[in-house]
C-alpha cells in the first residue's frame, strides 16, 4: 500500500503547478535558454526552485485515491466505510446547522488540513466524498506575516464544495495571536459597519489567496473541476467538465484557519460581488478554537445578519486558550456566530479515578458539548497568557487541570476537537 501512495503522491507532484507571475516569467527565461534535448523536468525543477526561493502564490491539485488503493484487501465498502454513506447528499440536504455529521467531517477537514492536498483528500474519501478533487492555493509573505492555505474540496459530481483554511501551527497560534502580535494593527471592514475594524493580520492572509479561491470556486459553479488551468493561461491541467454546478458551499478551519473562514464568510455574505455569486449556496461555516476577528461594531453588524448569526458554528474545547485571543491589552475584540463549548468536569473524573471508577469517564477526557451562554471573552494578557503554557505541563496532573484560571494552549490541538465530535458509533475518521 505504501508503494501504491507513494507512486500516487509521485504523479500528483508532478502535475502541480507554481501559480501567478513566477509562471510566467521563469516560462520565459527557460524556454529561452533551452538547448534541443533537454528535459522539461529541468524546466519544472528551475521553476519549482524559483518558486520556493522568492515565495508567493502557488497552486497544488489532487485527485482522491480509489477506494480499490484504499483497501486492496477485503471489501471496498463495509458498515464503517466509508464513515458516511451518501455524504455529498447530506451535506446537500441539511437546512439545520449545527449537524453533529457535518460538524465531525468539517473538524477532520480542519484538522488535516496541516497536511497536503493529497492528505485531505485522502481523509475527505475516507468520510465518504468518494473521487473528489481538491485544489490547495497557497501564499507565503514572511515580512507581512503571510502565510495563507486554502483547499477546495470538489465533490465527484460537482454539487458540493468546502472551502478548509489551513491554520497556524498549533503551539505557535497563542504566541503569534497573542504575544508577537500584543497590539494588532486594524483594518477598516466598511461592508459591516461604517467604522468597524477587523485584524489586519487575519484580514491580509485571506486576501492573500481570496482571488485565487474565488477563480476556483468561479470554476466549479460553471461545471468545470477545481483543478482546471487558470483564466489567465498558465499552463496545467485542464481537466474539463464535472456533471453538476456547486449547489452548496461550507467553509471550515481549525484556529487561524476559523478565523479565515469566519471572515471569508462575512466577505461572501456582505461584499455584492461575492453575495449575488455564492450566498445563495454557502450553506454554513464551522470553525474549531477561533479566534476573534473584529471589534466589537464588526462582532454586532455580523451578529444582525441572520446568516452569521445562524450559521456561523464555533467549537471551543475545553480550556483552549485561543478562542480567548487577542488578549484585553490588544483592545476590544468580540466573537460572534454560535458558541459550543466542551466542558469537562475535571474535579469528578479526579474523584472517580480515586475511587476506582474511571470506567465512569472514559479516561479522563469524557466531557458534553453545552450552548455558550455568553461568547468567550479575551484573556487578560498579563495573566491568561502566562498561565497557558504551564497548562501543557500541567495536563499530565488532572488536579491541577481542575483549577477555573487555567487556560491551556493543549487543549487547542485539533486532535482534541477531531475525537470530542466524533458521533457514537464512528470509530475514527479512517473508516475502520
Amino acid at each position: 500500500m505504501a508503494n501504491v501512495d507513494t507512486a500516487r503522491n509521485t504523479r500528483q507532484a508532478d502535475k502541480s503547478v507554481p501559480s501567478t507571475t513566477e509562471q510566467a516569467s521563469t516560462a520565459k527565461v527557460t524556454s529561452a535558454t533551452r538547448t534541443p534535448g533537454e528535459f522539461r523536468s529541468l524546466e519544472w525543477e528551475m521553476r519549482l526552485r524559483d518558486t520556493l526561493e522568492i515565495g508567493g502564490l502557488w497552486t497544488r491539485d489532487a485527485k482522491a485515491p480509489t477506494y480499490e488503493e484504499l483497501r486492496p484487501y477485503g471489501p471496498r465498502e463495509t458498515a464503517g466505510f466509508p464513515v458516511y454513506k451518501d455524504l455529498e447528499q447530506r451535506l446537500l440536504d441539511a437546512v439545520a446547522h449545527p449537524d453533529p455529521e457535518i460538524a465531525h467531517v468539517m473538524a477532520a477537514c480542519a484538522a488535516y488540513a496541516y497536511s497536503g492536498p493529497e492528505t485531505v483528500s485522502m481523509i475527505m474519501a475516507r468520510m465518504g466524498l468518494q473521487d473528489n478533487q481538491c485544489r490547495m492555493i497557497q501564499a507565503s509573505v514572511d515580512a507581512m506575516m503571510i502565510h495563507s492555505t486554502a483547499f477546495l474540496i470538489q465533490s465527484k459530481s460537482g454539487r458540493v464544495g468546502i472551502l478548509c483554511y489551513r491554520g497556524a501551527e498549533p503551539h505557535d497560534a497563542a504566541h503569534r495571536l497573542g504575544d508577537a502580535d500584543r497590539e494588532p494593527e486594524r483594518i477598516a471592514y466598511r461592508a459591516c459597519h461604517p467604522s468597524a475594524t477587523v485584524h489586519a493580520g487575519i484580514y491580509r492572509n485571506v486576501r492573500a489567496t481570496r482571488y485565487e479561491v474565488m477563480n476556483a470556486l468561479r470554476h466549479a459553479s460553471d461545471r468545470h473541476s477545481v483543478r482546471t488551468s487558470l483564466p489567465n493561461g498558465s499552463p496545467g491541467l485542464d481537466l474539463g467538465r464535472v456533471d453538476g454546478r456547486l449547489e452548496a458551499l461550507y467553509i471550515t478551519g481549525h484556529g487561524h484557519g476559523g478565523a479565515m473562514a469566519a471572515l471569508m464568510g462575512v466577505m461572501i455574505r456582505h461584499e455584492r460581488k461575492y453575495r449575488e455569486a455564492l450566498g445563495d449556496r454557502l450553506k454554513a461555516v464551522y470553525t474549531y478554537g477561533q479566534p476573534m476577528i473584529g471589534d466589537p461594531r464588526f462582532a454586532e453588524a455580523c451578529e444582525r445578519d441572520e446568516f452569521l448569526h445562524d450559521n456561523v458554528i464555533r467549537y471551543i474545547y475545553d480550556r483552549d486558550v485561543v478562542p480567548h485571543l487577542p488578549p484585553s491589552t490588544s483592545g476590544p475584540f468580540r466573537h460572534f456566530g454560535r458558541e459550543y463549548r466542551y466542558e469537562i468536569p475535571h474535579i469528578r473524573n479526579v474523584v472517580a479515578d480515586v475511587l476506582g471508577r474511571s470506567e465512569s469517564h472514559a479516561g479522563g477526557h469524557a466531557g458534553e458539548w453545552r450552548t455558550g451562554g455568553h461568547p468567550a471573552g479575551q484573556v487578560p494578557h498579563l495573566l491568561g497568557m502566562p498561565v497557558s503554557a504551564p497548562a501543557f505541563v500541567a495536563r499530565m496532573f488532572p488536579v491541577a487541570r481542575s483549577l477555573p484560571a487555567v487556560y491551556s494552549i493543549d487543549d487547542h490541538l485539533p486532535h482534541h476537537y477531531l475525537s470530542a465530535l466524533t458521533p457514537p458509533g464512528v470509530q475514527n475518521e479512517f473508516g475502520d
